[in-house]
């Protein structure tokens, strides 16, 4: 049986950032990711999260200890970001997170491995491009290829990157995802998809898929797996796509096969 809908929360950490503007590769300088990483939150209640999210912001922006940090008075009060937000106040956030029905699925790229690409591609043809929208796209198709056919409606939210929100782009996506389903299993899919994009200061679901993310992104850039660990349990599958020791398609982690520091550190090793 089909669920009548489903809601979804797209959100990125790291970037898509390779080469400066002489063409130097920067991938692991200040400021520059090693990795790229695409999520997705699917919410069973976004309203009742929506509230407590709200809840909490009104706690901690009038509690007399955090209220006088400079980061809760400047970032905040208007949204949760776990890259700002400081240690008490992602010590709350978390534990109020956890007890959410949520599940995340994330898309993991390897930087180094898309510019080993990225020069074949030159060498095949010295006018071809990187284009970092492309590949998010590729991410897209890819994060959602079996998770469009449960529900006879989808509601997908993406953060906004940039100036443009890029919906139809999306959506295209989404929709050639839905195909490339239903030619592996030879199934038939009807669901009707709505995209829409938002900034997570208007939409507190979004800032939900932000915190996990940066939970998985500090495993695999800094090996701290403190706050993966912590939260665990609400990812359902993560796909290291540039992984390719055992399979072409990259390694898949969930709950028959979890991902640790260790794991990490050794498939650096080659």
């Amino acid at each position: 049986m089909k669920e009548k809908e489903r809601h979804y929360f797209v959100d990125e950490t790291g970037d898509l950032t390779i080469f400066n503007k002489r063409g130097k590769n920067i991938i692991g300088d200040e400021g520059c990711s090693k990795y790229f990483i695409l999520g997705t939150a699917l919410i069973s209640d976004p309203h009742s999260v929506r509230k407590q999210i709200e809840l909490l912001k009104d706690k901690i922006i009038n509690d007399d200890y955090l209220k006088s940090i400079p980061s809760v008075l400047k970032k905040t009060e208007k949204a949760f970001h776990a890259k700002d937000d400081c240690a008490e106040v992602r010590m709350e956030i978390f534990k109020l997170f956890k007890g959410f029905d949520v599940k995340i699925y994330a898309i993991v790229r390897r930087k180094d491995f898309i510019c080993e690409w990225v020069k074949k591609q030159n060498q095949y043809d010295i006018d071809w491009r990187y284009s970092g929208d492309k590949l998010y796209d590729a991410c897209v198709k890819r994060l959602f290829k079996d998770r469009l056919h449960l529900s006879e409606k989808a509601y997908v939210t993406f953060a906004r990157r940039g100036k443009s929100a890029r919906n139809k782009t999306l959506k295209a996506e989404l929709e050639k995802a839905q195909q490339n389903f239903q030619k592996t299993y030879k199934k038939e899919t009807v669901t009707d998809i709505t995209v829409s994009s938002n900034y997570p200061s208007h939409d507190s679901c979004l800032q939900v898929i932000d915190y996990y993310l940066w939970a998985l992104q500090r495993l695999y850039e800094r090996h701290d797996q403190r706050y993966f660990d912590f939260v665990k349990d609400k990812f359902r599958r993560i796909i290291d796509v540039d992984d390719k020791r055992f399979k072409e398609y990259g390694v898949y982690y969930d709950e028959r096969n979890f991902l640790t520091a260790d794991k990490i550190k050794d498939s650096l090793k080659g």
